[in-house]
This record gives C-alpha cells, structure tokens and sequence, in this order.
C-alpha cells in the first residue's frame, strides 16, 4: 500500500472512531408517559386491554408526530414519548412503592388502575401535584377534587342516566320500583350517597333498597335476585365488572326474570361493564342488558374507532386486543400526552415538573377532541375532574350493542 493510500485509511478509520464516540442520542429527548397497570387479579383483562392502547398510541406518535389523525396538533420532533408501567396486582402497598420508584425515574403524569389504588394514592398525588389518569372513576375523586381525572361518567351520572332513560320509557300509571344491585366493593358501594337516592325519588321512583352481590361471584346470586322479584323491583342497576354482571343476567335469566322474561326487570350497570364484552360473551343470552357511560363499540362508524382500528392492524394484527378498555386506555394515553404538550408551551421539557405539567396541562385540557371514543369532548379544570358532560347508555339486543341515546351528567354529587 501507497504512503498515500495508507494515510487515506488512517483518516478514514480516525473519522469512524469519532463518530462512534459521539453518543447517538445527543440532542435526543425523551418524555414518559404510563404508570400503573393490574394485569394480576380481577381486572387482568382490563388492563391488559390499556397497556396494548398505550403501547399502539407510543408507536404512532413517535413514527407520525400527530396527536391523532383528526388533530392539527403535532408533538415536537426532537421528543421521543416511552411508555413506563409496572403491574400493581391491585395491591394498595405495592402501588405506593410503584409510584415512588416511577415518580424518581422522571414521569411528569401518572396511571392510577382500579379504585383501590385510587384511593390509596389520592391524597400523595395531589400533595406532590401530580396530575393522573385511571380506569377508576367515582364520587371519591371528586371530595375535594383531586388530581385524578377521569374520561367517562362518574358511577352515580350512569346510573342516573340509566334512571332517565327507563323513566321515559315507562308507561304504567303506578311508580317504577327500583334498587341497587351492586358490587360489595370500594367502587360499587360509592352509588350510596343521599343525592343519588334523592334524585330517584325526585324523579318519580320509589327506592327498594340495596343488594351486594362479590366482585368476581362464587357462586349464582340467587338470594339477591329473589330479594328483588320479592320486593317488587322494576329496575335494579349498581356498578359491576363482567365476571361480576355475567353470571348475575345468567341468573336472572334461569329465574325467568328480565325485560324479555315472565318477571320483568330491567338490570343495568355502569361502566365498566361493558356492553361489547358483555355481548361477545353471552350473545342474545343477555338481552336486554343495559349499560351507561360506556364506550363505542368497534363496528362504529366514528374516527376514533377507525384510528384505533387501524393502530392495532398495523402493530398486532395477530393479537387483537377486543376489550373495550383498549379505547379507554387510549384515552388515557391521549390526554397524559395532551397535557404533557399543553405544558410544553410555557415551559421546556427539561425545566418541567408534574406540578407544571397538572397546572398548564391537565387544567388546560378544553373540548379535547377523542374522535367520538370517549361520549363528549374532553375538559378539566381544578374543579372539574369529571372530563365528560354527558353519559351514553346502551341495551343488548339480539346479541348487538344498540345506543339507547346521550344523557347529561347530572353531576348529583356535590363538591
């Protein structure tokens, strides 16, 4: 080899060395979105639904940089957005150690799972001025209003929504009796508050009285079930999940009561119970089911559906994730991201706290548009948690999910 020629090889391999010594992330800035996940115990399904809507709507951002394909909103094209979880197991203690070791990793928002983790980290939150998502939703965040926020009705909106719907369609001259048939937990123990009773009897029923049946039930709710038949109930609605709801209608149903029985009784349940689930799994068994506050089901014809769609097709299309908290989970994924952006416009990310991000983020957050998944345009406040003004309430009919109509939240707890 020439002088030359070996000097050119020298310079060569000196300009290699030097680029590979540059980091490959210099310049590069990272944001996370998540928090906790309970893919252990009864809301395994559930959560597994969100943490796959999470993981799709990380993956669009990053190759896209749109908010969504119906938004003119873009995220900055020197951010990149990752997705931190840990699994909970719905286990209060393991929660708080989650949150403490996430919260040093640098999260700017936070992921609550289901009411008992809710309630167990309300007051840390908003002591530290974190601004959080979660599946749960109840009278509990909003006395004093909180940090968690919520994207579809408190339980006691669906279940007033329910009431609305069945009163206008009552046609006897008597009163409709109705009752709780809920779930003896945290959250389907939270309907009993004095406005919701007291707006029932406003509204011209008369109020049976309470059954509990188990979250996940060993056995039928025989018991319950007759309880109402004995009391003369006409509608019995409370907060359940579907291991919960699915083996209650089967009940009802071998004890000839529902709304296409020869004991007519309508039986409703706030999300979530969702309806889509509900209906793939006991079919034209469970007509006449009603549900409130859920989500669309995924044959309707909305942008939010089409987007979500078609983010699972291209990024699992051999594991589709049904459940309809996948839409839930993309709402959360939606609105942390959201306020994490709102955020950005005052202050640079490497300047920014949780606390910057609830106060010019979440509070920001005005008619967010979630292309119809969620059942209004989305708003907080700092004393608004409740992001949605109105509930969507849905019957099972012939085995299909068929909207029954848009009521308003009539926001009966007061905060």
């Amino acid at each position: 080899m020439t002088r030359i020629g070996f000097g050119l090889v020298v310079c060569v391999l000196m300009i290699l060395v030097g680029l590979l010594l540059v980091p490959m992330d210099a310049g590069a800035k990272t944001v996370y979105i998540g928090g906790t996940m309970s893919l252990t115990g009864p809301y395994a399904e559930d959560s597994a639904a969100i943490l796959a809507a999470f993981q799709d709507y990380v993956k669009y951002v990053n190759e896209t940089k749109r908010m969504a394909p119906w938004r003119k909103e873009t995220w900055p094209a020197d951010i990149t957005v990752e997705l931190l979880w840990r699994d909970d197991e719905l286990k209060p203690a393991k929660a708080l150690s989650i949150y403490e070791e996430l919260k040093a990793k640098g999260m700017l928002v936070y992921r609550i799972s289901g009411s008992p983790i809710a309630l167990a980290l309300k007051d840390r939150l908003k002591q530290d001025g974190f601004g959080a998502t979660s599946m749960a939703t109840g009278p509990y965040l909003l006395t004093p209003p909180g940090t968690i926020f919520t994207y579809y009705p408190i339980y006691t909106d669906d279940l007033a929504a329910v009431a609305d719907w069945y009163k206008a369609k009552w046609k006897e001259s008597r009163k409709p009796r109705v009752a709780y048939l809920t779930s003896d937990n945290a959250m389907g123990r939270s309907i009993e508050i004095p406005e919701m009773e007291a707006y029932l009897k406003k509204e011209g029923y008369d109020f049976a009285g309470t059954q509990y049946v188990p979250l996940i039930p060993t056995s039928p709710p025989t018991t319950q079930l007759m309880w109402l038949k004995e009391k003369g109930v006409d509608l019995a609605f409370g907060i359940m999940v579907n291991p919960g709801s699915q083996p209650t209608v089967k009940e009802m149903v071998r004890l000839g009561m529902g709304p296409y029985q020869p004991y007519k009784m309508t039986f409703a349940c706030g999300t979530p119970s969702h309806l889509p689930v509900f209906a793939a799994a006991m079919g034209t068994l469970g007509d006449g089911f009603v549900v409130a506050g859920g989500f669309p089901p995924w044959d309707e014809l909305v942008p939010g559906v089409k987007f979500m769609t078609e983010a699972q097709k291209k990024y699992h299309p051999d594991k589709w994730a049904a459940h309809s908290q996948y839409m839930g989970g993309m709402l959360e994924a939606m609105i942390q991201l959201e306020a994490i952006r709102l955020a950005m416009e005052k202050t640079p990310l490497e300047k920014l706290k949780p606390a910057d991000v609830l106060q010019n983020g979440f509070y920001k957050i005005a008619n967010l548009d979630t292309g119809g998944i969620s059942s209004t345009p989305i708003t907080y406040g700092p004393a608004k948690i409740e992001g949605v003004d109105a509930v969507r309430v849905d019957q099972l009919q012939k085995g299909k999910v068929v909207k029954q109509g848009v009521y308003p939240c009539r926001h009966l707890y007061k905060h």
